[in-house]
């Protein structure tokens, strides 16, 4: 629950993308999805996200897909918001998933700049403006992902979209450097744009909170230690805000090399859920790095219990 010195009038705070969790013959693990969303509530999530490029969604079928955010809706259960991913290269595509999401009561979908419009900015309105036609009722947070993953549109292009589409309300930016283009886009006179959001982990939060974003969408393994900087932040109190941050730091260092493998390992360590199968092609955690990994963990909850 939010510190009484905070209003929450919109989407803003932690929200972590759950990860997909499989067993491992490579099927969706139902039991462990559950715990996983358990746990972001537990810990204080302002909202979830699912499916994100966190969540291995582009390795997901579409019935898989279908299934695992009905599974999350059903478990958050109105609690918070959900962000329903609908990133895919098609804006048709893009129609089905967010026609699974709003299934399933969700109205705010995240849905990537596809790398493969490149800079084409007319391509991109063209993109979103057929998405918002099929969906006329979605508040589209526009994720803004470096290349090769996404289009990396620099901040005048976001917000050329953001203006021209009444339907993009957020945005999710994660090229790097982030705080240079949240400035940016926070200047512009765009009247449907609601808030920005941070990615990359949260390993920019504090520059992106000092400039004005509202919150940050990372994985969901420190959800209440993002929480906690969060809470700090907007209460006033930047020292602890920032302790906390220098403490994220090490852990984060890691996630950003094994980035699903290290989610799953730290829910692992955490008591949240063992499933460590993932399907994406990502480096393995040899003996030396789950022995790093540890001693970080037993670092920060040295301190941070």
């Amino acid at each position: 629950m939010a510190p009484a010195c905070i209003t929450i009038p919109m989407l803003q705070g932690i929200f972590p993308v759950i990860p997909t969790l499989f067993t491992d013959q490579d099927d969706p693990d139902f039991d462990a999805q559950r715990a996983v969303v358990r746990f972001a509530l537990e810990a204080g999530a302002h909202g979830v996200v699912f499916p994100g490029v966190a969540s291995e969604y582009n390795f997901l079928t579409p019935d898989e897909r279908g299934a695992l955010i009905a599974l999350v809706a059903k478990e958050v259960d109105g609690r918070v918001p959900i962000v329903g991913g609908a990133s895919a290269a098609t804006a048709e595509e893009v129609i089905v998933a967010g026609q699974q999401a709003e299934a399933n009561g969700i109205h705010h979908l995240m849905i990537m700049a596809p790398a493969g419009l490149g800079d084409d900015l007319e391509a991109h309105q063209r993109f979103f403006s057929e998405i918002s036609t099929a969906l006329p009722d979605a508040e589209i947070i526009l994720q803004n992902a470096p290349s090769p993953i996404g289009a990396g549109l620099n901040a005048n292009a976001m917000a050329e979209l953001a203006t021209g589409n009444e339907s993009l309300t957020y945005i999710k930016e994660e090229t790097l450097p982030s705080g240079p283009a949240i400035t940016s886009l926070l200047a512009t006179d765009s009247p449907h744009l609601k808030a920005i959001f941070g990615g990359g982990g949260a390993r920019y939060i504090i520059d992106e909170l000092d400039r004005g974003a509202l919150g940050a969408m990372p994985a969901v393994e420190l959800t209440d230690l993002h929480v906690a900087i969060w809470d700090a932040h907007k209460c006033g109190d930047h020292p602890r805000a920032r302790e906390l941050y220098r403490l994220s730091l090490p852990l984060l260092v890691s996630q950003a090399v094994y980035r699903m493998r290290f989610t799953k390992y730290l829910l692992k360590r955490r008591g949240v859920a063992d499933a460590l199968h993932v399907r994406a092609p990502l480096p393995e955690l040899d003996e030396f790095t789950q022995r790093d990994i540890d001693l970080m963990l037993s670092d920060l909850q040295a301190v941070f219990p």
